[in-house]
C-alpha cells in the first residue's frame, strides 16, 4: 500500500535516509525502531511531502508520491500526526481539530460524520472543545493531534513518537487507541522509541540506525530478539 524503494534524504551535506526500502501493507500496523537521529522522522517527512527525497520512489498504490505537494498526498489519504503534536495552542480544540480537515473542506456533511467518529474515540474531547489547546493536558493535547490526523481521513496514518513526554498511564491508553484505529482498518506506521509498548500491538517492525534498515521482521521475532531486547526493551 505505502512502499519506499532505495530513498535517500538529505539536510545539506547530511545525510538522513540512506537508500531505505520498507512497506506497510493495508490493514497493517508497522513500527520504525530507532533512537534520535536513526531517520524516522526523515521517513515521514519524505512520504508527507515536506521534504524531497533526492533518490529513490516513494509509491502509494499506484501514486509516486516523490515531488507530489503535500495537500494532495493528504488526498490521497497519506496524512501524518507529527512528532511534538504541533499544535496551534490559543485556538480551541475544535478549531484545531478542523485544520485536519482543510482538504475536505467542502463536504461538511463527511467533515461532521468524521468529526463525531473522533469525538467517540476521544470522549473528553468533546467537553474539552471550546478550551484552548494549550489548556489540556499532555495526553488530552496528544488525543487532540491524533484526532486532527483523522480528520483528513487517513488511509495511510503515519504516528511520529506518539507517546514522547507522557505518563505511563497515558502511554498505554494512547496505544490502545492506536490498535483500535488499526482494528477499524486504517493502516498505520508508527514511529517510536518506546519499543516494548510499540512492538506489543505492531504486525512487523523496521530497525533504523544512521538513516538506515538494519533489522525487520515480525513483532514476535524482534521481541524475542536479544540484541533488540537490550538496546530498546531492557533485559
Amino acid at each position: 500500500m505505502l512502499a519506499f524503494e532505495n530513498v535517500s534524504l538529505n539536510y545539506g551535506s547530511f545525510r538522513a535516509l540512506d537508500e531505505v526500502s520498507l512497506h506497510a501493507n493495508e490493514g497493517e500496523l508497522v513500527v520504525l525502531l530507532g533512537a534520535n537521529g536513526a531517520g524516522k522522522s526523515s521517513i515521514f517527512l519524505a512520504a508527507s511531502g515536506l521534504q524531497k527525497a533526492c533518490a529513490g520512489s516513494i509509491r502509494y498504490g499506484d501514486c509516486q508520491l516523490v515531488g507530489m505537494k503535500p495537500s494532495r498526498i493528504v488526498e490521497q489519504g497519506v496524512v501524518q500526526c507529527p512528532e511534538g503534536r504541533k499544535l496551534f495552542p490559543g485556538m480551541s480544540v475544535m478549531k484545531n481539530l478542523m485544520l485536519g480537515a482543510y482538504v475536505h473542506r467542502r463536504d461538511k456533511t463527511g467533515n461532521r460524520k468524521r468529526l463525531d467518529e473522533v469525538m467517540a474515540l476521544f470522549p473528553v474531547l468533546e467537553h474539552k472543545q471550546n478550551d484552548p489547546a494549550g489548556s489540556l493536558s499532555g495526553g488530552q493535547q496528544q488525543m487532540v493531534a491524533i484526532g486532527r490526523a483523522l480528520m483528513g481521513r487517513p488511509k495511510v496514518l503515519l504516528l511520529d513518537e506518539p507517546s514522547l513526554g507522557l505518563a505511563p498511564l497515558v502511554v498505554k491508553q494512547v496505544f490502545e487507541v492506536i490498535s483500535q484505529i488499526n482494528r477499524a482498518g486504517t493502516t498505520v506506521l508508527l514511529a517510536e522509541q518506546n519499543a516494548f509498548a510499540a512492538l506489543k500491538i505492531a504486525h512487523r517492525a523496521y530497525v533504523l540506525e544512521r538513516g538506515r534498515i538494519v533489522l525487520e521482521g515480525d513483532r514476535d521475532s524482534l521481541m524475542s530478539n536479544e540484541a533488540i531486547r537490550k538496546a530498546y526493551i531492557g533485559t
